[in-house]
């Protein structure tokens, strides 16, 4: 079992970049395949890409492919989505969210943080 907690979100302007971080106070992620999320007002949770055990494949959507990229510590019990040219519809809150299959469900999905919200805007 992990908590997720999800950080480094803020305003920033497009063009701009940001490095979202989950990490957990229980358990350790190594154990599970970690996706990140993102829901935006109005609209359903969106699927943003996952990552492997360690081995650290990863796959984008396309939505964000060449854009974001998805990363882990293993030493640090750590993901980090890294995120570059940001666009205002990228404006969301993004989560952090632990699998044992992974996939792009949300049912999927057995744990996940609060979510740390994304501006971006001029």
């Amino acid at each position: 079992q992990v908590q997720l907690v999800e950080s480094g979100g803020g305003l920033v302007q497009p063009g701009e970049s940001l490095n979202l971080t989950c990490t957990t106070s229980v358990g350790t992620l190594s154990a599970y395949v970690m996706g990140w999320w993102r829901q935006a007002p109005g609209k359903e949770r969106e699927f943003i890409g996952v990552i492997s055990r360690p081995g650290g494949v990863s796959f984008l959507a396309a939505s964000v492919r060449g854009r974001f990229t998805i990363s882990r510590d293993i030493a640090d019990n750590t993901i980090y989505l890294h995120m570059s040219a940001l666009k205002e519809e990228d404006t969301a809150v993004y989560y952090c969210a632990a699998s044992a299959r992974g996939g792009d469900r949300t049912s999927g999905y057995d744990f996940w943080g609060q979510g740390t919200q994304v501006t971006v805007s001029l």
